[in-house]
Protein backbone atom coordinates (compact mmCIF):
# COMPACT_ATOMS: atom_id res chain seq x y z
CA UNK A 1 0.00 0.00 0.00
CA UNK A 2 1.43 3.41 -0.92
CA UNK A 3 2.55 5.40 2.08
CA UNK A 4 0.55 8.52 1.11
CA UNK A 5 -2.86 6.82 1.18
CA UNK A 6 -4.91 7.03 4.41
CA UNK A 7 -5.37 3.84 6.39
CA UNK A 8 -8.77 2.10 6.14
CA UNK A 9 -8.63 0.96 9.78
CA UNK A 10 -10.70 2.99 12.32
CA UNK A 11 -8.89 5.04 14.89
CA UNK A 12 -8.57 3.40 18.28
CA UNK A 13 -9.43 5.55 21.32
CA UNK A 14 -6.78 6.03 23.89
CA UNK A 15 -6.91 3.55 26.76
CA UNK A 16 -8.53 5.08 29.89
CA UNK A 17 -6.24 5.99 32.73
CA UNK A 18 -7.03 6.91 36.30
CA UNK A 19 -6.08 10.53 35.63
CA UNK A 20 -8.12 10.87 32.44
CA UNK A 21 -11.19 9.27 34.02
CA UNK A 22 -10.88 11.44 37.16
CA UNK A 23 -10.47 14.55 35.01
CA UNK A 24 -13.58 13.69 32.92
CA UNK A 25 -15.58 12.96 36.07
CA UNK A 26 -14.54 16.21 37.74
CA UNK A 27 -15.41 18.20 34.59
CA UNK A 28 -18.87 16.60 34.49
CA UNK A 29 -19.59 17.26 38.16
CA UNK A 30 -18.46 20.87 37.81
CA UNK A 31 -20.67 21.42 34.75
CA UNK A 32 -23.72 19.93 36.48
CA UNK A 33 -23.22 22.06 39.58
CA UNK A 34 -22.80 25.19 37.46
CA UNK A 35 -26.06 24.61 35.51
CA UNK A 36 -28.51 27.34 36.57
CA UNK A 37 -31.64 25.88 34.97
CA UNK A 38 -32.89 22.78 33.21
CA UNK A 39 -31.83 24.01 29.77
CA UNK A 40 -28.22 24.51 30.91
CA UNK A 41 -28.30 21.11 32.61
CA UNK A 42 -29.46 19.51 29.38
CA UNK A 43 -26.48 21.01 27.52
CA UNK A 44 -24.11 19.75 30.25
CA UNK A 45 -25.66 16.29 30.08
CA UNK A 46 -25.11 16.03 26.34
CA UNK A 47 -21.49 17.17 26.75
CA UNK A 48 -20.55 14.85 29.64
CA UNK A 49 -22.94 11.90 29.40
CA UNK A 50 -23.73 11.77 25.68
CA UNK A 51 -22.30 9.34 23.13
CA UNK A 52 -19.33 11.64 22.32
CA UNK A 53 -18.54 12.54 25.94
CA UNK A 54 -15.06 11.66 27.37
CA UNK A 55 -16.43 8.96 29.64
CA UNK A 56 -18.42 7.36 26.82
CA UNK A 57 -15.27 7.30 24.63
CA UNK A 58 -13.25 5.86 27.51
CA UNK A 59 -15.85 3.11 27.94
CA UNK A 60 -15.61 2.19 24.27
CA UNK A 61 -11.79 2.11 24.48
CA UNK A 62 -11.94 -0.72 27.02
CA UNK A 63 -12.71 -3.13 24.23
CA UNK A 64 -9.24 -2.51 22.73
CA UNK A 65 -7.38 -3.42 25.90
CA UNK A 66 -5.75 -6.69 26.74
CA UNK A 67 -8.01 -9.13 28.58
CA UNK A 68 -5.94 -8.79 31.74
CA UNK A 69 -6.48 -4.98 31.71
CA UNK A 70 -10.19 -4.87 30.90
CA UNK A 71 -11.50 -5.68 34.36
CA UNK A 72 -9.63 -2.90 36.14
CA UNK A 73 -10.39 -0.36 33.42
CA UNK A 74 -14.07 -1.35 33.33
CA UNK A 75 -14.37 -0.95 37.09
CA UNK A 76 -12.65 2.45 36.97
CA UNK A 77 -14.85 3.84 34.17
CA UNK A 78 -18.06 2.23 35.41
CA UNK A 79 -17.76 3.68 38.89
CA UNK A 80 -17.01 7.12 37.48
CA UNK A 81 -20.01 6.97 35.13
CA UNK A 82 -22.23 5.87 38.02
CA UNK A 83 -21.17 8.84 40.15
CA UNK A 84 -21.72 11.18 37.22
CA UNK A 85 -25.26 9.79 36.59
CA UNK A 86 -26.18 10.17 40.28
CA UNK A 87 -24.87 13.73 40.31
CA UNK A 88 -26.89 14.47 37.18
CA UNK A 89 -30.08 13.06 38.73
CA UNK A 90 -29.55 14.97 41.98
CA UNK A 91 -28.97 18.26 40.17
CA UNK A 92 -32.01 17.71 37.94
CA UNK A 93 -34.22 17.10 40.97
CA UNK A 94 -32.99 20.33 42.56
CA UNK A 95 -33.56 22.39 39.41
CA UNK A 96 -37.04 20.90 38.85
CA UNK A 97 -38.01 21.75 42.43
CA UNK A 98 -36.74 25.31 41.96
CA UNK A 99 -38.71 25.59 38.72
CA UNK A 100 -41.93 24.34 40.31
CA UNK A 101 -41.52 26.70 43.25
CA UNK A 102 -40.91 29.63 40.90
CA UNK A 103 -44.02 28.80 38.85
CA UNK A 104 -46.16 28.60 41.97
CA UNK A 105 -44.80 31.92 43.15
CA UNK A 106 -44.93 33.84 39.86
CA UNK A 107 -48.13 32.37 38.41
CA UNK A 108 -50.22 32.33 41.55
CA UNK A 109 -53.91 33.27 41.09
CA UNK A 110 -55.92 34.89 43.85
CA UNK A 111 -59.36 33.39 43.35
CA UNK A 112 -60.87 35.89 45.80
CA UNK A 113 -60.13 38.89 43.57
CA UNK A 114 -63.04 40.36 41.57
CA UNK A 115 -62.91 39.38 37.93
CA UNK A 116 -63.59 41.35 34.77
CA UNK A 117 -65.30 38.80 32.56
CA UNK A 118 -65.96 39.35 28.90
CA UNK A 119 -69.62 40.06 28.25
CA UNK A 120 -71.40 37.17 26.60
CA UNK A 121 -74.58 37.23 24.58
CA UNK A 122 -78.01 36.24 25.85
CA UNK A 123 -81.33 35.16 24.43
CA UNK A 124 -83.58 38.12 23.95
CA UNK A 125 -86.38 38.19 26.55
CA UNK A 126 -89.02 38.46 23.81
CA UNK A 127 -87.75 35.28 22.15
CA UNK A 128 -87.56 33.49 25.48
CA UNK A 129 -91.09 34.60 26.39
CA UNK A 130 -92.53 33.42 23.06
CA UNK A 131 -90.92 30.02 23.62
CA UNK A 132 -92.41 29.99 27.12
CA UNK A 133 -95.87 30.71 25.71
CA UNK A 134 -95.45 27.89 23.20
CA UNK A 135 -94.48 25.50 26.00
CA UNK A 136 -97.61 26.41 27.99
CA UNK A 137 -99.94 25.53 25.13
CA UNK A 138 -98.02 22.48 23.92
CA UNK A 139 -98.45 21.11 27.46
CA UNK A 140 -102.22 21.56 26.95
CA UNK A 141 -102.12 19.53 23.73
CA UNK A 142 -102.09 22.47 21.30
CA UNK A 143 -99.75 22.91 18.36
CA UNK A 144 -97.46 25.83 17.50
CA UNK A 145 -98.19 27.23 14.03
CA UNK A 146 -96.29 29.70 11.88
CA UNK A 147 -97.04 31.83 8.84
CA UNK A 148 -95.33 34.31 6.50
CA UNK A 149 -94.63 37.86 7.63
CA UNK A 150 -95.25 39.18 4.10
CA UNK A 151 -98.87 38.21 3.79
CA UNK A 152 -101.60 38.32 1.15
CA UNK A 153 -104.35 40.87 1.79
CA UNK A 154 -106.96 38.12 1.61
CA UNK A 155 -105.48 36.26 4.59
CA UNK A 156 -104.70 39.44 6.55
CA UNK A 157 -108.09 41.13 6.01
CA UNK A 158 -110.75 39.47 3.85
CA UNK A 159 -110.64 36.03 5.43
CA UNK A 160 -110.97 37.70 8.84
CA UNK A 161 -114.18 39.58 7.96
CA UNK A 162 -112.46 42.91 7.28
CA UNK A 163 -114.08 44.45 4.23
CA UNK A 164 -112.40 46.65 1.67
CA UNK A 165 -113.52 49.79 3.54
CA UNK A 166 -112.33 48.63 6.96
CA UNK A 167 -110.21 51.32 8.69
CA UNK A 168 -107.37 48.86 9.34
CA UNK A 169 -106.64 48.76 5.61
CA UNK A 170 -105.71 52.44 5.54
CA UNK A 171 -102.08 53.46 5.10
CA UNK A 172 -101.66 54.80 8.63
CA UNK A 173 -102.02 51.26 10.04
CA UNK A 174 -100.61 48.92 7.40
CA UNK A 175 -97.33 48.58 5.51
CA UNK A 176 -98.24 47.78 1.90
CA UNK A 177 -95.69 46.06 -0.32
CA UNK A 178 -94.81 47.54 -3.73
CA UNK A 179 -96.04 47.38 -6.40
CA UNK A 180 -99.50 48.54 -5.27
CA UNK A 181 -101.19 45.81 -7.28
CA UNK A 182 -99.31 43.00 -5.53
CA UNK A 183 -101.97 42.79 -2.80
CA UNK A 184 -99.23 42.01 -0.30
CA UNK A 185 -98.79 43.57 3.14
CA UNK A 186 -96.56 43.17 6.14
CA UNK A 187 -98.97 41.31 8.40
CA UNK A 188 -100.59 43.58 10.96
CA UNK A 189 -101.37 40.71 13.35
CA UNK A 190 -100.77 36.98 13.61
CA UNK A 191 -104.46 36.29 12.90
CA UNK A 192 -103.83 35.35 9.22
CA UNK A 193 -102.37 32.10 10.52
CA UNK A 194 -105.87 31.33 11.84
CA UNK A 195 -107.18 31.23 8.28
CA UNK A 196 -104.16 29.32 7.02
CA UNK A 197 -104.52 26.75 9.81
CA UNK A 198 -108.22 26.20 9.10
CA UNK A 199 -107.55 25.79 5.38
CA UNK A 200 -104.51 23.50 5.68
CA UNK A 201 -105.13 21.55 8.91
CA UNK A 202 -108.90 21.27 8.86
CA UNK A 203 -110.98 20.88 12.01
CA UNK A 204 -110.79 20.25 14.86
CA UNK A 205 -107.79 22.53 15.31
CA UNK A 206 -105.97 23.91 18.37
CA UNK A 207 -103.03 26.16 17.47
CA UNK A 208 -101.06 28.93 19.13
CA UNK A 209 -99.21 31.38 16.91
CA UNK A 210 -96.40 33.51 18.39
CA UNK A 211 -94.77 35.79 15.84
CA UNK A 212 -93.66 39.21 14.61
CA UNK A 213 -96.11 41.80 13.24
CA UNK A 214 -95.87 45.28 11.73
CA UNK A 215 -97.86 48.50 11.91
CA UNK A 216 -97.07 52.08 11.00
CA UNK A 217 -96.66 53.29 14.57
CA UNK A 218 -94.01 55.67 15.84
CA UNK A 219 -91.43 54.24 18.21
CA UNK A 220 -92.03 55.52 21.74
CA UNK A 221 -92.26 54.18 25.28
CA UNK A 222 -95.44 52.17 24.58
CA UNK A 223 -95.47 51.68 20.77
CA UNK A 224 -93.18 50.23 18.14
CA UNK A 225 -93.68 49.62 14.41
CA UNK A 226 -92.35 46.06 14.77
CA UNK A 227 -93.82 44.08 17.63
CA UNK A 228 -94.77 40.53 18.60
CA UNK A 229 -98.11 38.88 19.25
CA UNK A 230 -99.35 35.48 20.31
CA UNK A 231 -102.57 34.31 18.69
CA UNK A 232 -104.61 31.35 19.84
CA UNK A 233 -107.27 29.50 17.86
CA UNK A 234 -109.44 26.56 18.87
CA UNK A 235 -112.21 25.23 16.59
CA UNK A 236 -114.11 22.09 17.49
CA UNK A 237 -117.62 20.89 18.15
CA UNK A 238 -119.28 22.39 21.22
CA UNK A 239 -116.72 25.03 22.24
CA UNK A 240 -118.14 27.96 24.22
CA UNK A 241 -117.09 31.15 25.97
CA UNK A 242 -116.58 29.06 29.11
CA UNK A 243 -113.77 27.16 27.33
CA UNK A 244 -112.28 30.47 26.26
CA UNK A 245 -112.41 31.86 29.81
CA UNK A 246 -110.78 28.73 31.27
CA UNK A 247 -108.01 28.77 28.67
CA UNK A 248 -107.24 32.43 29.25
CA UNK A 249 -107.21 32.00 33.03
CA UNK A 250 -104.72 29.16 32.75
CA UNK A 251 -102.60 31.19 30.31
CA UNK A 252 -102.62 34.23 32.60
CA UNK A 253 -101.63 32.15 35.63
CA UNK A 254 -98.76 30.60 33.66
CA UNK A 255 -97.52 34.09 32.78
CA UNK A 256 -98.16 36.03 35.99
CA UNK A 257 -98.65 33.51 38.78
CA UNK A 258 -101.54 31.60 40.31
CA UNK A 259 -102.83 34.67 42.20
CA UNK A 260 -103.67 36.63 39.03
CA UNK A 261 -107.28 37.66 38.48
CA UNK A 262 -108.80 38.05 34.99
CA UNK A 263 -112.04 39.36 33.60
CA UNK A 264 -113.69 39.56 30.17
CA UNK A 265 -115.07 42.94 29.16
CA UNK A 266 -117.41 43.24 26.12
CA UNK A 267 -115.72 44.67 23.03
CA UNK A 268 -115.77 44.39 19.23
CA UNK A 269 -113.48 42.70 16.70
CA UNK A 270 -114.56 41.88 13.15
CA UNK A 271 -113.26 38.31 13.31
CA UNK A 272 -114.95 37.32 16.60
CA UNK A 273 -118.57 37.48 17.76
CA UNK A 274 -119.16 37.96 20.63
CA UNK A 275 -115.89 39.71 21.41
CA UNK A 276 -114.23 40.75 24.64
CA UNK A 277 -111.17 42.45 26.10
CA UNK A 278 -109.10 40.44 28.58
CA UNK A 279 -108.20 42.48 31.65
CA UNK A 280 -105.83 41.67 34.51
CA UNK A 281 -106.22 42.90 38.06
CA UNK A 282 -103.76 45.80 38.46
CA UNK A 283 -100.41 44.49 39.71
CA UNK A 284 -99.46 47.81 41.29
CA UNK A 285 -102.43 48.89 43.39
CA UNK A 286 -105.41 46.52 43.40
CA UNK A 287 -103.64 43.15 43.51
CA UNK A 288 -100.89 44.32 45.87
CA UNK A 289 -102.77 46.45 48.39
CA UNK A 290 -106.30 45.12 47.98
CA UNK A 291 -107.71 48.53 47.10
CA UNK A 292 -107.73 50.64 43.95
CA UNK A 293 -105.55 53.75 43.94
CA UNK A 294 -107.27 56.52 41.93
CA UNK A 295 -103.81 57.98 41.19
CA UNK A 296 -102.32 54.69 39.94
CA UNK A 297 -100.59 55.37 36.60
CA UNK A 298 -100.56 51.69 35.63
CA UNK A 299 -104.32 51.10 35.61
CA UNK A 300 -105.50 54.72 35.46
CA UNK A 301 -107.37 54.29 38.73
CA UNK A 302 -109.64 51.53 37.37
CA UNK A 303 -107.95 48.59 39.10
CA UNK A 304 -107.71 46.66 35.81
CA UNK A 305 -105.10 46.49 33.04
CA UNK A 306 -105.99 45.62 29.45
CA UNK A 307 -104.03 42.56 28.28
CA UNK A 308 -105.51 41.55 24.91
CA UNK A 309 -108.58 40.71 22.87
CA UNK A 310 -110.60 37.53 22.45
CA UNK A 311 -113.95 36.11 21.46
CA UNK A 312 -115.80 33.35 19.66
CA UNK A 313 -114.74 32.95 16.03
CA UNK A 314 -117.13 34.84 13.75
CA UNK A 315 -119.19 32.40 11.63
CA UNK A 316 -118.22 34.42 8.56
CA UNK A 317 -114.54 33.56 9.22
CA UNK A 318 -115.40 29.88 9.52
CA UNK A 319 -117.39 30.00 6.30
CA UNK A 320 -114.58 31.81 4.43
CA UNK A 321 -112.20 29.01 5.49
CA UNK A 322 -114.54 26.19 4.49
CA UNK A 323 -115.75 25.25 7.98
CA UNK A 324 -119.44 24.60 8.68
CA UNK A 325 -120.44 27.15 11.39
CA UNK A 326 -123.60 25.16 12.20
CA UNK A 327 -121.49 22.19 13.31
CA UNK A 328 -118.31 23.80 14.60
CA UNK A 329 -117.61 26.70 16.90
CA UNK A 330 -114.36 28.12 18.12
CA UNK A 331 -112.63 30.83 20.07
CA UNK A 332 -109.61 33.01 19.41
CA UNK A 333 -107.47 35.40 21.42
CA UNK A 334 -104.45 37.62 20.89
CA UNK A 335 -101.99 39.26 23.28
CA UNK A 336 -98.93 41.43 22.78
CA UNK A 337 -95.67 39.78 23.79
CA UNK A 338 -94.05 43.14 24.57
CA UNK A 339 -97.01 44.11 26.72
CA UNK A 340 -96.85 40.80 28.56
CA UNK A 341 -93.12 41.29 29.18
CA UNK A 342 -93.75 44.79 30.52
CA UNK A 343 -96.33 43.44 32.98
CA UNK A 344 -94.22 40.46 34.05
CA UNK A 345 -90.92 42.22 34.60
CA UNK A 346 -91.76 45.87 35.10
CA UNK A 347 -90.21 47.14 31.85
CA UNK A 348 -91.27 50.77 31.67
CA UNK A 349 -90.03 51.68 28.17
CA UNK A 350 -90.64 49.51 25.12
CA UNK A 351 -87.59 51.05 23.42
CA UNK A 352 -85.38 49.10 25.81
CA UNK A 353 -86.54 45.94 24.03
CA UNK A 354 -85.35 47.03 20.58
CA UNK A 355 -82.10 48.91 21.24
CA UNK A 356 -80.00 45.73 21.33
CA UNK A 357 -78.29 46.35 24.68
CA UNK A 358 -77.08 42.95 25.85
CA UNK A 359 -77.35 44.07 29.47
CA UNK A 360 -81.13 44.25 29.08
CA UNK A 361 -81.25 40.73 27.67
CA UNK A 362 -78.93 39.34 30.36
CA UNK A 363 -80.93 41.03 33.12
CA UNK A 364 -84.24 39.43 32.11
CA UNK A 365 -83.03 36.30 30.34
CA UNK A 366 -82.93 34.20 33.49
CA UNK A 367 -86.42 35.13 34.67
CA UNK A 368 -88.40 33.55 31.85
Amino acid sequence: MPADLPSSQPSVPDAPTADSVAHAEAAALTAFAAAGDLDELKAARLAHVGDRSPLALANRAIGQLLPTEKAAAGKLVGQARGRVQRALADRQAVLEAERDERILREEVVDVTLPTQRDLTGARHPLTALMDRVGDVFVAMGWEVAEGPEVEAEWYNFDALNMGADHPAREMQDTFFVDPPGSHLVLRTHTSPVQARSLLTRGVPVYVVVPGRTFRTDELDATHTPVFHQVEGLAVDEGLTMADLKGTLTHFAQAMFGDAVTTRLRPSYFPFTEPSAEVDLRCFVCAARTGSVDPACRTCGGTGWIEWGGCGMVNPRVLTACGVDPDRYSGFAFGMGIERTLMFRDGVADMRDMVEGDVRFARQLGGTL
